[in-house]
């Protein structure tokens, strides 16, 4: 599966949400950061994204996913 295709099955939960994906073919590296992820721990965030994938999971064409999520606010604290 390609990166622009995992990007694609979390933007069609939430159309909204910024998602960029890279991989290595075998892992993949996202970030999103959206409003979705107000008052979430870190865990209820990464079950968000996982909920978008979790099919592709189970029948193995994700094999790995390392994710970072963040709130508008914070990923524009994180940018300084």
């Amino acid at each position: 599966m390609q990166a622009n295709e995992v990007e694609a099955l979390v933007k069609a939960q939430y159309p909204a949400m910024d998602v960029v994906v890279e991989t290595d073919g075998y892992q993949y590296q996202l970030r999103a950061i959206g409003s979705e992820f107000e008052g979430l721990n870190k865990v209820k965030r990464q079950q968000v994204i996982y909920g978008c994938l979790n099919a592709h999971i189970v029948d193995g064409t994700i094999h790995a996913v390392v994710m970072q999520t963040y709130t508008p606010e914070e990923w524009a604290a994180k940018q300084g």
